[in-house]
């Protein structure tokens, strides 16, 4: 019997799909010239109504996307999907970007920019109308979908809330 710690890592991240959405570069001048550090931007989701967001800043790029997975991991949400799409309308924000999320019917595919749409294909929406207001920095963009699909209730969550059928 062996106890190789990373088998048990691949068959975590196995379940989930991951997607870069950007990665940032700054520099810092020193004496002997720049030195440079990156940030990366990974979504991390199993299509299914599952989906994480993280940033990860190193000196190198791929440590950055590992430690962006690593924080993805941790910040898992559960999106409500309802027939590919998601219950009603919702707007994100965050800092200065807005994004308002509304549901679309089958066959509409998922119409929205490239930060709104890797995040809604990760968790599993299939019909989904999207528009960026404000602010179009891809990091705030992906805060704000993420304050919206956390803000989403399903019909029986929101029966629940208010005591129940009558």
């Amino acid at each position: 019997m062996s106890f190789n710690r990373n088998n048990n890592r691949e068959r975590e991240t196995g379940e989930f799909e991951e997607k870069m959405i950007s990665v940032n570069r700054t520099a810092k001048t020193y004496q002997g010239g720049r030195r440079f550090r990156f940030a990366a931007l990974v979504v991390i989701g199993d299509r299914n109504g599952r989906v994480g967001m993280g940033i990860g800043k190193a000196k190198e790029v791929p440590v950055a996307i590992e430690k962006a997975k690593a924080v993805a991991r941790k910040n898992m949400i559960q999106v409500p999907v309802e027939n590919g799409t998601i219950p009603h309308d919702i707007v994100g924000a965050s800092t200065t970007s807005r994004v308002i999320l509304k549901p679309a019917g089958p066959g509409t595919g998922v119409i929205a920019g490239s930060v709104p749409r890797a995040i809604a294909e990760l968790a599993g929406i299939t019909n989904l109308l999207s528009k960026e207001l404000g602010s179009r920095n891809q990091i705030n963009v992906a805060y704000a979908v993420f304050d919206g699909l956390k803000s989403l209730k399903t019909k029986k969550q929101v029966e629940e809330l208010r005591g129940g059928a009558q």
